[in-house]
């Protein structure tokens, strides 16, 4: 079924679930009461640090994997069980006051979309959603309802990623003019589409973790549990995935929103699997951070990024293994991945920082190299939003044009080397065959 349709079968059952009192009517001592779709790989580091706040208490696990549950049951013995998710709020709706979706990128919107229709405050890791479309809607709904909304992109309260914001705002480098980013991480596979079958284990429930995707065999070490990001029905790529952490801060600092112009230069599709090495060129509308238009451009792949002038470091010293490259009309701003402080360079040279342009009132916090400290930021800052006592900083209403972004991208790579435009306005692309990779088609399952 299209999307749309699957969304008004979840926007009826939520209607008729008992809905709890808004969030924001939580009395000061209240305690937020979180359930966790998705509790293996990332979605166990999500359980961690949402729990690990002193006033949650996790009530329900959700799983399509029982060894998943089993595992994480251990830590929250009072939590109920649940391979699916429509069953957990059918059953338990009035028990939960947030949820956090830490699935496969496919399932995102589907779950993120039936607890938003119940009122529920969203945690989504990211990207935010597997589809355009979908990315647009959950923005939607979330700003109608007035939910507090986070993406799980833990670096947007790191202190690195802040100072770098602050500094490129201050105009120490002039207004930017191109940013290069990179990873040389392979979310791809360039081969085809296995054949045949394997027995589906017996703590996996397929048809669940399927969810919303088209029906296939299982074959082992080819979905579950980790290398769905490489497929085109399930993930969403190196760019998918360490694109949006490495995108974030040049997009937050520069004020930017969706592309003009994107065109990606990869292999020819295969149908099945992302490419593995991809050079995406993207044109953006100006800002007041940036000159009349910005150039972006990303590398993913083994061996990336490709030589160019604007990376040469001082001293040819070696660049780090990710990144981003501010390229300005008074110099660079490089900012490595993750927990090294940005570096600023002015013909040739390494120069101090200068940080006597951030203010007090910018809240911007200690340096820290702790991953224990700075990790847990981003989730508390929700589950502080969730009891009124913070804000969150990186919403569905940010998150979604960010993940827009990415995401035409992606599609672009079924488009090598040819360059697509973009119309905000209208959701769409002026090169037709490109429209039908912004919305997914929904299995009934």
């Amino acid at each position: 079924m299209k999307k749309r349709d699957f969304l008004k079968t979840t926007g009826a059952i939520a209607l008729g679930a008992m809905i709890p009192s808004p969030i924001w009517a939580l009395s000061k001592d209240k305690r937020l009461r979180t359930a966790h779709i998705g509790v293996s790989g990332m979605g166990r580091s999500d359980l961690n640090s949402i729990s690990s706040h002193s006033q949650v208490d996790v009530v329900a696990l959700c799983d399509v994997d029982s060894n998943a549950l089993e595992s994480a049951q251990k830590a929250h013995p009072k939590a109920k069980l649940y391979k699916d998710y429509r069953q957990m709020f059918k059953e338990i709706s009035n028990e939960i006051d947030a949820v956090i979706v830490s699935t496969p990128d496919h399932t995102h919107a589907p779950a993120s979309m039936m607890a938003m229709e119940m009122n529920k405050p969203v945690y989504c890791q990211k990207p935010l959603t597997h589809h355009v479309s979908e990315a647009r809607a959950m923005r939607k709904l979330a700003e109608k309802k007035g939910l507090v909304t986070q993406m799980g992109i833990q670096v947007h309260s790191f202190y690195d990623y802040k100072l770098a914001t602050l500094l490129i705002q201050s105009g120490i480098i002039g207004k930017v003019k191109t940013v290069r980013a990179w990873s040389p991480k392979n979310w791809g596979f360039d081969g085809h589409a296995p054949k045949g079958s394997d027995p589906i284990p017996e703590t996996l429930d397929w048809n669940l973790w399927l969810g919303t995707a088209a029906e296939r065999p299982y074959k082992k070490k080819i979905y579950h549990p980790a290398n769905w990001r490489k497929l085109l029905d399930f993930g969403c790529g190196t760019l998918g995935d360490m694109g949006v952490h490495i995108f974030d801060t040049p997009y937050n600092a520069l004020k930017l929103d969706v592309p003009k112009t994107i065109v990606n230069h990869c292999r020819k599709p295969t149908g099945f699997g992302y490419p593995e090495h991809n050079k995406v060129t993207y044109e953006f509308p100006g800002t007041k951070y940036t000159a009349d238009t910005l150039k972006w451009v990303w590398y993913d792949g083994s061996g990336a990024p490709e030589k160019h002038k604007d990376l040469i470091l001082p001293g040819n010293e070696k660049l780090p293994d990710q990144g981003a490259m501010f390229i300005g009309e008074k110099g660079r701003l490089l900012l490595p991945h993750f927990m090294q402080l940005p570096k600023h360079i002015i013909n040739g040279k390494y120069v101090d920082l200068d940080l006597s342009v951030i203010k007090k009132t910018d809240n911007l916090g200690q340096p820290t190299v702790s991953y224990d400290v700075e990790g847990k930021k981003h989730y508390h800052q929700f589950v502080d939003a969730c009891l009124g006592k913070d804000k969150c900083s990186a919403p569905f209403s940010y998150a979604a044009r960010l993940t827009e972004t990415i995401l035409l991208g992606v599609i672009a790579g079924r488009f090598p080397d040819k360059t697509l435009h973009w119309d905000s306005k209208k959701a769409q692309f002026s090169e037709t065959e490109a429209n039908q990779y912004l919305e997914g088609v929904y299995r009934k399952f």
